[in-house]
């Protein structure tokens, strides 16, 4: 590659930056998470950021990669967590988040650049009374592109399920790094698959279409429940229950709800706890429920006086990777894992996972819908102590029914399904010929007949 040609083409064009504490702040998401990423990833930093502030100039700094042979690591806000926007081989770093303007809102419909950050355009949007279906729990911080490209669902998916189910994205716009002038290709349908949770390394999207939803003044919701399998079984009634406008539905055991130090005071020690979102006309029979299942409300929002609304965490800042998070401010040495809980008999399998592992891996479920059937996720937290007993406690997952989706894993492939996409793999071929786009991502352009046996890794790394 020859940054320095790219350097000259663009100098005055396109914002850049080359000072070495920024390449490396630019070079980082929330890989950390992962004590494994940490070590493998740790020295990873582009030799450029480009910092576009209109579609022109992305067109411009790709089509000077595509003629100096750079990589090219297209980076939003940073909050994924598994190295999804790190360049593994350097190269120029494209920093989209210039790119946030809210560019139509319809019926329905919104349209942004995707450098747009979720909350604002749900402030935008909220005018019309409508808001986005789907976010994760970094919802104030994550911007729309990178959410698409890198995330699976989140906060309203036990309404409206992921992010790659049919109807949840309308169009993505994307940039070919295919010439000098790259290639403009609208996805719809079908097509969207080829991009969305591929890293970017099948094209730089500049532009999303999503569906929206009407817009509530959401209730939080806490229950709490003697046992772990209360909770559980609260969560999956909650989750089959079609009468209910629910935004998410999250359990933890006891242990973990220890980490919630804001919320302490409603949360009894030694009790497991169900953590809603609701729709106002909806939180008095998900309070009733909660009691016909055995548990206590200790907490509604719709109930507190403003003061203590405004010191309390939202809700779901207590579901997904955020509880993750509140857990690694108390004990840094914890991490995670994404579980797969398929039915049927969800609650026996929680409940014989949580008896093989006790405190060493203890239990947070989100409650999802898939095709209209309740489905659920795992993101326990494992009380990390060597790279081989976090090998060993994947396996007894899976030997247990329960496929695991690694977050200490940085490729496409490793961290999904252990297979190629063909699809994705295809489109690539495509639309980046050369192979620039986020190397290191995907296994099956770099070694098609890799053995998902063993961990992948990149050969920037392995040297």
């Amino acid at each position: 590659m020859d940054i320095a040609a790219l350097k000259a083409e663009l100098d005055g064009e396109v914002p850049l930056e080359e000072n070495p504490r920024i390449l490396q702040q630019k070079s980082r998401d929330f890989y950390w998470y992962s004590p494994v990423l940490k070590r493998q990833l740790d020295a990873v930093a582009a030799d450029l950021v480009a910092t576009p502030r209109s579609v022109d100039e992305l067109h411009a700094a790709l089509g000077s990669a595509w003629r100096n042979d750079v990589p090219v690591t297209v980076r939003g806000a940073g909050t994924g967590n598994y190295g999804q926007a790190m360049p593994l081989a350097g190269g120029l770093v494209i920093d989209v988040s210039a790119l946030d303007r809210v560019i139509e809102i319809g019926e329905g419909r919104v349209v942004a650049e995707p450098g747009a950050i979720l909350a604002k355009i749900d402030e935008a949007t909220r005018a019309s009374g409508q808001e986005l279906r789907l976010s994760p729990s970094t919802y104030h911080t994550a911007s729309i592109g990178g959410f698409v490209a890198g995330g699976s669902g989140g906060v309203g998916s036990i309404r409206w399920g992921g992010l790659r189910d049919a109807g949840n994205i309308i169009r993505l716009r994307l940039a070919a790094l295919d010439g000098s002038i790259p290639s403009v290709v609208d996805l719809t349908g079908d097509d969207i698959a080829k991009a969305s949770h591929a890293y970017g390394t099948t094209g730089v999207i500049t532009e999303v279409e999503m569906p929206l939803a009407p817009a509530y003044a959401w209730v939080d919701l806490l229950a709490t429940f003697p046992t772990l399998e209360g909770a559980v079984r609260y969560g999956e009634t909650l989750a089959a229950a079609d009468g209910l406008l629910l935004k998410n539905v999250a359990v933890v055991d006891a242990s973990v709800a220890g980490y919630f130090k804001r919320h302490a005071p409603y949360l009894p020690a030694g009790e497991a706890v169900a953590i809603v979102v609701a729709a106002p006309f909806a939180v008095d029979d998900v309070a009733r429920l909660a009691a016909r299942a055995g548990g206590t409300v200790t907490l509604r929002s719709d109930q507190l006086d403003e003061a203590t609304r405004a010191r309390l965490p939202a809700a779901f800042e207590l579901s997904w990777n955020h509880t993750t998070l509140r857990a690694l401010r108390v004990d840094p040495a914890i991490t995670y894992l994404q579980v797969l809980y398929p039915q049927p008999d969800i609650c026996g399998k929680v409940l014989r996972i949580a008896e093989i592992f006790g405190d060493e891996a203890p239990t947070h479920l989100e409650f999802v819908r898939f095709d209209g059937a309740v489905g659920c996720f795992g993101l326990p937290l494992i009380r990390y102590t060597t790279e081989a007993r976090l090998d060993e406690i994947v396996a007894i997952h899976e030997d247990n029914g329960c496929p695991i989706f690694n977050p200490h894993r940085y490729t496409l492939e490793e961290g999904g399904m252990k297979e190629t996409d063909a699809v994705q793999l295809a489109f690539k071929r495509r639309a980046d010929p050369k192979g620039l786009l986020n190397p290191g991502k995907m296994i099956a352009w770099d070694n098609p007949d890799f053995d998902y046996g063993k961990p992948y890794l990149f050969p920037t790394l392995a040297r």
